[in-house]
């Protein structure tokens, strides 16, 4: 019968008697039990020798500009917003990529480190990558999550976009 030891291994022993000793630190500092600093509480004034009032920059009186008869306001209809018409570009490649997950947190509260990244890579969503040369020269990569559409190198396409963000679309 054999019998098998397991021991930790050592870098995650030293974090978890970290994590204890910045832990009880931090109790201590909280409950009082380590004393406040004693220091200078007013370091950053100059001595009152050294600071002088200062002098206004304009040392000659305000006089107010003699008034103009205004024109009557003109109401202008705000123009409607335009839908965006978009970029054409040529399409360079595309390739699948996986999108980051949110981690929103909930995963680190129940499980610390590890908690965090398996609700990332549950929560992460297939997308694809489009690098597009467009009409103008430039060339640009656009993620966006995968969907109904595919595009293949050499296509036609329309870059959308609203400053922000940006899709292609055909």
């Amino acid at each position: 019968m054999q019998t098998t030891t397991s021991r930790l291994h050592p870098l995650l022993t030293i974090a978890a008697i970290s994590v204890t000793v910045l832990a009880a630190i931090g109790v201590a500092s909280l409950t009082g039990m380590i004393p406040s600093s004693k220091g200078q509480d007013n370091v950053l004034e100059l001595p009152k020798d050294v600071a002088k009032p200062l002098e206004p920059a304009i040392s000659h009186p305000f006089t107010e500009a003699p008034r103009v008869a205004e024109a009557p306001a003109v109401v202008q209809e705000t123009p409607k917003p335009q839908l965006p018409v978009g970029q054409l570009a040529v399409v360079e490649s595309v390739r699948e990529v996986k999108e980051p997950g949110d981690a929103k947190g909930v995963g680190a509260v129940a499980g610390g480190v590890a908690g965090s990244v398996l609700e990332e890579k549950v929560t992460r969503k297939d997308a694809f990558e489009i690098t597009v040369r467009l009409d103008e020269g430039r060339v640009i990569a656009v993620t966006q999550p995968a969907g109904k559409d595919s595009f293949k190198p050499g296509e036609r396409v329309r870059v959308v976009s609203d400053g922000r963000t940006a899709r292609v679309a055909r």
